[in-house]
């Protein structure tokens, strides 16, 4: 029995199922799911169709809301929500640096997290759907992985559902990860140009703070070793609405003055680590690329390889001369690994899921080429997370596809202008049906 409480404007329920760890050995070990059911308080009586949340990462649960935040207070006009944790995330059998020992040495531990893929989070999706609706399909709202997980839910069960939405989540459906981070780091640069133009005071802040990590590399307080090329992954902030502020806002305090001279101070020590640190989400890191894996090519730390490819990334070339110092984005690499504590044990077995070369076909164009239900995709034009061209191009091979392409909102466009967002995607799809 599911226990309820309230927040303002909403009842919610907690929701634990149970289901198998691989859906092709249904009747072997099996794991928990935990999900949140979400409904307005004045239509908690009500039978009212259902939308399933998918969140963006991978490797993050479902947002832990306040009453009727963001798009949540929209979708709830006329649907009860599940917030799901899909596997590994949140409360749904957690999957990190503490519990993945249990499984065995690197080896089992890969094998296990092979499984915590799109493919098993959609199958994850049908087996609970008939507890929670009794049978009949739902309206699946994925943002940014979540509609990597969507797609591959209108390639394999598109029964489940009764409409799609998409946010910042259309995935190239046949690239390898080598063209995903090809597309990226251009993509990246002009991210990061846009904030130089934005700051300009700090492109010497990121060059002197560069130049102190070369050479001193601090551990930080929580035991982040904190090199420049960590450092420079603070970029990622750029792929935010307010990213590039709070960028400038971190480096301008960079340094105190101390009896031993300059260091960094203290405060943006613990900031810098707690942007940085994966230790909230650990499968991010550990499945990040294996989400882009299909067929027999191995993803074997692509990031890292393709960014060989653009030297104006490597911040000691930079320094010699009088470039800036170029911020990367949303990338994993092996030093991750070797500067973060909460990922430091699992190295090997990220090494192992890089080097596999069996992965399960994520999505079927053919299919997606007759698709029946009714799907609209908020595409953001300048998204540094997921490539504007992949994503059009996958957008033109899903049958009834309605896009919202739009520069008013970056990859968290579903945050910042949810209700928004939200209510034209289900315009765009009621007018597709």
């Amino acid at each position: 029995m599911s226990a309820s409480y309230r927040q303002p404007g909403v009842v919610l329920s907690d929701r634990r199922f149970t289901v198998p760890l691989d859906h092709d050995a249904p009747t072997g070990e099996t794991i928990e799911l935990y999900a949140r059911e979400v409904v307005a308080s004045d239509q908690a009586d009500q039978d009212l169709p259902w939308l399933v949340y998918l969140q963006g990462g991978p490797g993050f649960g479902a947002n832990r809301f306040v009453g009727r935040q963001a798009w949540l207070g929209r979708a709830l006009e006329e649907y009860r929500v599940l917030l799901l944790d899909q596997r590994g995330t949140g409360s749904s059998t957690p999957a990190n640096r503490q519990t993945l020992p249990l499984r065995g040495g690197p080896r089992e531990q890969a094998d296990y997290l092979a499984l915590f893929r799109a493919d098993s989070i959609v199958r994850d999706c049908e087996a609970i759907r008939p507890a929670v609706t009794g049978g009949a399909p739902w309206t699946v709202l994925g943002q940014s992985f979540g509609g990597f997980c969507t797609t591959h839910y209108l390639s394999t069960a598109p029964e489940g559902l009764s409409t799609a939405l998409i946010t910042g989540g259309l995935p190239t459906l046949d690239g390898h990860a080598d063209d995903v981070y090809r597309a990226a780091y251009p993509r990246i640069e002009r991210k990061v140009a846009a904030h130089y133009a934005r700051y300009p005071q700090d492109i010497e802040r990121a060059r002197r703070i560069a130049e102190h990590l070369l050479l001193n590399e601090p551990v930080l307080n929580g035991g982040y070793r904190l090199t420049v090329e960590a450092f420079q992954s603070l970029g990622i902030l750029l792929g935010g609405g307010e990213g590039s502020h709070r960028l400038h806002y971190l480096l301008e305090n960079a340094f105190v003055r101390t009896a031993q001279g300059a260091a960094l101070s203290d405060a943006f020590q613990e900031e810098v680590q707690s942007l940085l640190s994966y230790a909230g989400h650990p499968l991010y890191a550990l499945v990040h690329e294996a989400c882009y894996g299909q067929g027999e090519r191995p993803t074997a730390w692509s990031a890292e390889r393709v960014r060989a490819d653009f030297p104006q990334f490597d911040a000691a070339k930079s320094l010699a001369g009088d470039g800036p110092v170029l911020f990367t984005g949303e990338s994993v690499h092996p030093w991750t690994f070797d500067c973060d504590p909460a990922l430091r044990p699992l190295r090997e077995t990220a090494d192992l899921l890089a080097e596999r070369a069996d992965w399960p076909v994520l999505y079927d164009p053919a299919r997606l080429a007759v698709n029946e239900v009714p799907v609209a995709a908020a595409v953001y034009h300048d998204d540094m997370y997921v490539d504007t061209d992949h994503a059009l191009s996958t957008a033109r091979t899903i049958r009834g596809l309605r896009t919202y392409v739009t520069n008013e909102f970056e990859h968290d466009g579903v945050r910042a202008g949810g209700p928004r967002v939200l209510d034209r995607l289900l315009s765009l799809a009621r007018d597709e049906a």
